[in-house]
């Protein structure tokens, strides 16, 4: 797939705990939902079974894939973050394509509220993307 390639991943809508269970996947990939629950459940005060359902969740979705290691199953994520954030992003903008101007201008205006570290990344990025620039 190339760089200018739409992202091929289903990007179902994602809940506060799913999103939190995938970032804890795509740091230390390969969990089972009770590793799960130890760094989520106790801090969010939630139980096992929330954590085995929203695992399931995910599963369904086909972010996470999952391997049966003697009596659990052991988790990891299926897409890389990147592309998971880039797919809900156009998802999202192609709910609105019927008005690129202000889809433009609300992406304009969600950038503006980075910080300038953040900004300069971006420019990189657009920089490479157009063969302006180094690749980062």
């Amino acid at each position: 797939m190339s760089d200018k390639e739409p992202s091929s991943v289903n990007t179902p809508p994602l809940g506060d705990l799913e999103i939190a269970v995938m970032k804890v996947l795509w740091q230390a990939p390969e969990q089972s939902a009770k590793d799960l629950h130890a760094t989520l459940g106790n801090a969010r005060g939630i139980s096992l079974n929330t954590i085995q359902s929203t695992l399931d969740r995910l599963y369904r979705k086909q972010l996470l894939s999952r391997t049966k290691v003697a009596h659990a199953f052991r988790y990891r994520p299926q897409v890389p973050r990147q592309q998971l954030i880039a797919g809900l992003i156009n998802d999202l903008l192609g709910r609105f394509a019927d008005d690129a101007r202000s889809s433009l201008a609300a992406f304009v205006d969600a950038a503006d509220q980075m910080d300038e570290r953040a900004l300069d990344e971006l420019e990189q990025v657009l920089k490479a993307r157009r063969g302006e620039g180094p690749s980062s």
